[in-house]
């Protein structure tokens, strides 16, 4: 029988040439593989940012490579240590180990700068004091050539002097930029004699106020790869069009150099970036909704930033498992939101115990409780804590004459599909009897407060009562669930759903906010729990980033959220049972 052949993604074969010509060591070497990870510490990563972070460290990892984390900190102005923090917090969790230590932009900037000045002194680069809207005015636009700056032949010494100048902060913010100089005609407009430095008087998170100039993202990006050594500096799709400026910029530096003197030249390669419907990936949009208190900070659990979905509940395998699924090509294309939440589901599904909540509670009072032994009593009853691993056990569930069930669970006058409690109806309520009710309380507003009901000795356990005389089992279609009215605990259930209603927020109106979900946050303050979700028992599984996870039996996934204290514990719905989207679609 024929072996199945692995079908290697376009990159992967990119580099598997590249070792067996040689390009980048002797022919064969895999461990000169060096691919890096370049968030900028002016937001917290999203979602989208996986997908980058598991291709290029997968790589490097399976060719036995080295994997960088470098900070392009080379814009003061927006830039904090708090989101240089939540970074490197959000790569530990997704399992991801960088070599070495973390690398920064600003280490380079002594280097950079050399390298800025030598341009100048070749030719290729000048001093312009032209206004930000000029420039722009000059550069054109597609299938135009754009126009010459008038300081674009000023003198190599005036160049350099004024470029110093600028760096001792001698020079107001926005009257001088370094800019290339390449050509105004070019059909890339990013080579259009672009800006390299701009002047900003602003202190910056790790140099302090060394520096009154910092690169452009266009200098830095490849010149950083560079002097890492990188071999395959990986991309998203958008950053093809820059791949000429980046090369331009190094051919620059290594003109009139000798072989031995020549600067690393890295290969970039894009692939196409992850979308997702019903969200946005804009790190400014992002920024929006925080600073307007549109939502409740950067990992509030209705954002796409890997901080809201790890305090959502969300595993890093599921995330894992999701960017494997979507591939590594050069087409954009969007994913359904209902795939990231299916490969959670998946996962919570196998490892996630199960517990019983109620979250809009109603009282059920067994009557004949007192019947059959004490009424002040209560039984004991086997949960088991997950169907399939029976490693994870049974807990005690304590059964007795007052319980809570969910309001949602009982009707005064029920359909006859409705499988759950109504007058005259029997139902089994999980691993304790069969109950059958024949009453209900309702208050002014006619809202039903009390529910009566009998119990059926002979189903302890959820099981079947024995036949009857002519040999017939009586049967229940329905089983609901409950908790022990006496011993439940008070907790906050937050209940969320998606941030935006638009697959593509803002493609109507140009404005995401139009699209914001009103109700996607529904607070629960009364929600009743069993003790043991509050108490946490010594087997309780162990999640690795020491979140709590469980399946609330017939409601959905959940977590315990950060904010949770002794005397008031807080739950996060991480996710439905099923896909409740789908079905209103």
């Amino acid at each position: 029988m024929t072996e199945a052949v692995e079908q290697r993604h376009f990159i992967q074969q990119i580099i598997d040439a590249d070792i067996e010509s040689g390009k980048w060591g002797p022919p064969g070497d895999r461990s000169v593989i060096t691919t890096r990870f370049p968030p900028e510490p002016n937001g917290y990563l999203h979602i989208g940012h996986a997908k980058a972070i598991h291709i290029s460290h997968g790589l490097a990892r399976e060719y036995g490579g080295k994997f960088n984390l470098r900070f392009d900190d080379t814009n003061p102005a927006k830039e904090e240590v708090e989101f240089v923090e939540s970074i490197k917090r959000d790569l530990e969790w997704l399992g991801t180990k960088w070599d070495g230590e973390v690398c920064f932009a600003s280490d380079y900037f002594g280097q950079m700068y050399d390298w800025a000045v030598e341009l100048i002194e070749k030719g290729l680069a000048y001093v312009d004091e032209s206004t930000p809207e000029q420039i722009r005015e000059m550069r054109g636009k597609v299938g135009h050539a754009g126009t010459d700056s008038p300081f674009r032949d000023r003198p190599v010494s005036e160049s350099v002097d004024l470029f110093a100048k600028m760096k001792a902060g001698e020079i107001e913010n926005g009257k001088m930029v370094l800019r290339a100089k390449i050509g105004m005609d070019s059909t890339n407009l990013n080579m259009r004699d672009p800006v390299m430095y701009r002047v900003v008087n602003a202190p910056h998170h790790r140099t302090g106020d060394q520096w009154h100039i910092y690169p452009m993202y266009d200098w830095a990006h490849g010149l950083e790869d560079s002097i890492e050594g990188v071999t395959h500096s990986l991309c998203s799709l958008e950053f093809q069009d820059h791949r000429p400026l980046y090369d331009w910029f190094i051919d620059a530096i290594n003109q009139d150099r000798s072989d031995d003197d020549a600067i690393h030249h890295p290969q970039q390669i894009e692939f196409s970036r992850l979308a997702i419907s019903y969200t946005n990936m804009s790190k400014r949009y992002m920024r929006q909704l925080v600073e307007e208190n549109r939502v409740d900070g950067w990992d509030d659990p209705r954002m796409i930033t890997l901080a809201s979905f790890r305090r959502r509940g969300y595993t890093p395998e599921s995330i894992k498992d999701f960017v494997v699924g979507v591939g590594v090509t050069k087409f954009n294309a969007m994913m359904d939101m209902g795939r990231l939440e299916g490969a959670l589901r998946d996962d919570l599904n196998k490892r996630a115990p199960r517990r019983m909540a109620v979250l809009d509670p109603i009282k059920l009072i067994i009557t004949n409780w007192g019947e059959h032994g004490d009424e002040s009593r209560t039984e004991t009853m086997a949960g088991i804590n997950h169907p399939k691993d029976e490693t994870l056990g049974t807990r005690p569930l304590n059964f007795a004459k007052e319980l809570y069930i969910e309001r949602d669970d009982f009707m005064i006058d029920p359909p006859k599909k409705f499988f759950r409690l109504g007058p005259d109806r029997e139902v089994r309520l999980r691993c304790g009897y069969w109950v059958k009710c024949h009453d209900f309380k309702t208050d002014g507003d006619g809202k039903v407060t009390e529910v009566y009901c009998t119990y059926d000795p002979h189903t302890k356990g959820g099981n079947n009562p024995p036949a009857d005389s002519e040999g017939k089992v009586r049967k229940v279609k329905g089983t609901i669930h409950w908790v022990n009215a006496n011993e439940a605990v008070d907790v906050e259930v937050r209940l969320f759903d998606r941030l935006y209603n638009a697959e593509r927020p803002g493609k109507k109106t140009g404005d995401h906010l139009d699209d914001l979900n009103p109700d996607s946050l529904h607070v629960v303050t009364n929600a009743k729990v069993e003790p043991c979700l509050v108490e946490q028992m010594s087997d309780e599984p162990k999640w690795p980033d020491g979140i709590r996870r469980f399946q609330f039996e017939r409601l959905g996934y959940f977590c315990v959220d950060s904010d949770s204290t002794r005397e008031k514990m807080v739950f996060n719905r991480t996710a439905t049972l099923r896909d409740s989207w789908a079905k209103k679609s």
